[in-house]
């Protein structure tokens, strides 16, 4: 049911507090992306499968540990991390299975991969080639968001600096021969996850999306080249109308900084997208149930806000990886709140509240004097050299550990109405798997033609050394068959490692 009040209210007009759509979700819902990863390349594509044949709209990537430090599953370093938070990929030979029987032009794929990002984005551009997908038709993102590993997670490899050369070449690459492609998603959910706040959530992710715009536009590209395949990625906590307020608020705070500072001439440059994830940090092990609770509550407040795309997470994910039976509970989450709830008849649900439009105001405001402090500074990079940002979340996750331990902020079933229960076991993976991915690793080595491996390498090598965009000379390497681990040994060669200022 449409009231009168909606016909007054409409999205799609700067400064997009009330959404980025003129009807929203009345015309367009969100996207339901599961994020889903584990074993091996062939149990992840069969997890694909089940979540697309029961309704899932999209596909989201998780790569395990040793893919997202850029390492073969046969480094030393790899040793006990292969399959285990994500899907091993090793090469062209996994990228094939990983999406065997899925058609590239009509799905949209999200990867959650950082410092790695220009090697697993050329070689889904290498699969989709092998489809005979037209680049400019493949659709989804790389999250290809460094800044937030230097602040609070810690999966990076190269200098700053040269991270941001990669992030760059991808966002360059993509504009001229994937423009469908959303060439970085900004990542506030990392930090959140840390232990920052609603308000520094907005502030940073902005700030970091700020860093990445004027890196673009100091390498020549124009604003609005890039601007409009930018895309956010943000978590979604208890506090209800804290986090549709602090959705508002976002979308506002980057059209105010990127309207005002860089002038475009396109609208959609300045119109914050958006992906969330529900809170991992809220779920519990104890009472594992009372999580679909929570969750539900977490993705009523993604759509109340107008999240473009949305994963909820599984009721069992603080135990170990989700079962069959909790992805489906969690995907159920969504489609109920999609079809039987009515919220989606609405531009903006909460538009007019006195609560929610206070809160939002304060969150803008409380957002911009945050990132004026940070910016006196030296910025975003700046910071991150110097440890601003990431003390600042070890700050804020000081304080909220402390509150659950003394007791003024209840989490129950673990500091009040707690039970004696029976222990639920997770999904139990085959560590077997890890072995057999090493052995189709040192297969898959001993088939291809070491002579092309070697001259793609080389030419990588010496672009390195140049100004020349990365991107084609990667996709030449993974076409030619070299390794992850191979890419990136020679991009580390090449630009060094880095050490944060908190040793980590």
């Amino acid at each position: 049911m449409v009231t009168p009040m909606d016909e007054s209210i409409e999205g799609g007009k700067p400064p997009y507090t009330n959404g980025i759509y003129p009807d929203m979700y009345r015309t367009r819902l969100w996207t339901m992306r599961q994020y889903a990863g584990f074993s091996t390349a062939e149990q992840t594509n069969e997890r694909f499968r089940l979540l697309l044949e029961k309704g899932q709209t999209g596909l989201s990537v998780a790569f395990d540990l040793p893919t997202q430090l850029g390492l073969d599953s046969d480094n030393d370093r790899s040793l006990g991390e292969v399959g285990k938070v994500g899907v091993p990929i090793d090469s062209i030979s996994d990228m094939r299975v990983l999406f065997e029987g899925i058609d590239l032009s009509n799905v949209s794929t999200s990867m959650t991969i950082n410092a790695p990002a220009t090697t697993l984005l050329a070689l889904y551009v290498a699969i989709a080639d092998e489809q005979g997908v037209d680049r400019k038709d493949i659709k989804g993102t790389v999250q290809n968001d460094i800044l937030k590993e230097y602040i609070a997670r810690g999966l990076y490899i190269y200098p700053p600096e040269a991270s941001m050369r990669l992030t760059s070449d991808l966002m360059r690459w993509c504009s001229i021969n994937a423009p469908s492609w959303n060439t970085i998603s900004v990542s506030g959910y990392h930090m959140r996850e840390a232990g920052c706040t609603a308000v520094e959530e907005v502030a940073l992710t902005i700030l970091n999306g700020i860093e990445y715009v004027k890196n673009a536009i100091g390498n020549g590209m124009s604003v609005d080249e890039f601007a409009p395949r930018i895309s956010f990625f943000f978590a979604c906590q208890n506090n209800i109308l804290e986090e549709v307020s602090k959705f508002r608020a976002a979308r506002e705070v980057w059209y105010e900084l990127l309207t005002n500072r860089f002038e475009p001439k396109n609208p959609k440059s300045a119109m914050l997208r958006f992906h969330t994830q529900t809170a991992g940090a809220t779920l519990t092990a104890q009472q594992p149930f009372n999580n679909i609770v929570r969750v539900s509550y977490q993705a009523l407040s993604a759509v109340l806000g107008g999240t473009q795309s949305l994963h909820t997470n599984s009721y069992d994910e603080a135990i170990g990886l989700p079962t069959d039976e909790a992805v489906t509970i969690a995907l159920r989450t969504q489609q109920i709140l999609a079809s039987e709830t009515g919220i989606t008849n609405h531009v903006d649900p909460l538009a007019g509240s006195y609560v929610i439009e206070q809160m939002t105001s304060d969150i803008v405001k409380k957002s911009l004097e945050l990132i004026e402090r940070i910016e006196s500074h030296g910025g975003a990079l700046s910071g991150i050299r110097s440890g601003i940002q990431q003390r600042m979340i070890h700050e804020s996750a000081w304080r909220h550990l402390n509150s659950i331990e003394e007791g003024s902020m209840k989490v129950i079933g673990v500091n009040v109405n707690q039970l004696e229960e029976d222990h639920i076991e997770g999904q139990i993976l085959d560590t077997k798997l890890a072995e057999n991915q090493v052995l189709m690793l040192e297969k898959f080595r001993s088939t291809r033609n070491n002579d092309d491996v070697k001259e793609s390498l080389d030419n990588l090598r010496n672009a390195c050394n140049s100004n020349d965009n990365l991107m084609d000379f990667i996709i030449d390497a993974v076409k030619s068959n070299c390794t992850v681990g191979e890419i990136n040994d020679v991009l580390t060669a090449s630009f060094g490692t880095w050490i944060s200022p908190s040793g980590v």
